[in-house]
């Protein structure tokens, strides 16, 4: 057993349970955005694949084996050799804080700066635009974080620096407004028309079902050994855990686990503690979760 893996038993062990009841460890997909990298890592904790940038913020393994993500000045898709086979480049003093695959092989981009949501083709061309409107006062970087476009077309963007959660139809159309504490850095459209909104320095997570009621919620003392910092990226797994990841910068660094995965009432299963080689772990993606992720079989 590696010391990572170990350290993960050890730690998990203490506050949830007996080492040998624990589920083991999965590989993962993650994006440390202060140590300037997109990683795979095995379930063992060893670095298997990596590629550095500035500020990564979202990150998907693709059908065909590719990876996928956005970095403070654009978005590129890698091959695992490393070979760019698709590329966006932002304008200039523009940031790029999401991406997403979407099924017709487009990526949508979210724009601070620009204050636009774009698909980009696979020929590295605009194909869609859609204008965000938001508070002029707000500083570029401080504008979007996470944002999904759902199966229905619908897209639903996190306000960073307006504390709300838009839903926009597939024109634009603002159709209404959620508004959340914190900057909200990751929204996740269900499949029961629920929504799972982390809220960054609001030490928070919210699930709203469709009538904007909370249905769940995740507060920052909930976890023991692991309070809640700035909640940023998420995935929900399809037994109803949900991995979340705790971003350590803003004064944390090292001080506790990177990500954990949390049950509906609120117990930690499993947890990742690798300070050695990471820094602020923001966004992931578990490799052993079956599903295509550009049709909506992965839950984010």
């Amino acid at each position: 057993m590696t010391p990572v893996r170990l350290l993960l038993r050890l730690a998990v062990g203490l506050l949830v349970a007996p080492a040998s009841l624990l589920p083991a460890a999965h590989p993962f997909l993650c994006c440390d955005h202060n140590g300037g990298k997109v990683c795979v890592v095995s379930s063992e904790g060893k670095i298997e694949w990596e590629y550095a940038c500035r500020s990564p913020q979202d990150c998907w393994r693709l059908p065909n084996g590719n990876y996928l993500f956005c970095f403070a000045t654009g978005a590129l898709e890698l091959t695992p050799d490393k070979k760019v086979v698709w590329e966006y480049k932002a304008p200039e003093k523009v940031e790029v804080h999401s991406c997403q695959p979407l099924p017709n092989g487009r990526v949508m981009v979210v724009e601070c700066g620009t204050s636009r949501i774009i698909e980009v083709g696979r020929d590295g061309k605009i194909a869609k635009e859609i204008a965000l409107h938001t508070d002029p006062a707000i500083h570029t970087h401080n504008q979007f974080r996470g944002t999904r476009k759902a199966s229905n077309g619908h897209y639903f963007v996190c306000f960073k620096g307006e504390g709300k959660i838009v839903e926009l139809d597939g024109e634009g159309k603002v159709l209404r407004a959620i508004k959340v504490p914190g900057d909200p850095h990751e929204v996740l459209p269900l499949p029961d028309h629920h929504l799972l909104v982390t809220c960054g320095d609001g030490h928070k997570v919210i699930e709203f079902d469709a009538r904007e009621k909370v249905v769940w919620e995740l507060n920052e003392t909930d976890l023991p050994g692991n309070p809640l910092r700035l909640m940023a990226g998420c995935q929900r797994l399809p037994n109803g855990n949900t991995v979340f990841c705790n971003y350590l910068g803003h004064g944390h660094l090292g001080e506790q686990p990177q990500f954990f995965e949390v049950t509906r009432d609120k117990k930690v299963l499993w947890q990742f503690d690798d300070h050695a080689h990471f820094k602020t772990i923001n966004q992931i993606q578990l490799l052993d979760v079956a599903g295509d992720v550009t049709r909506g079989r992965i839950l984010r």
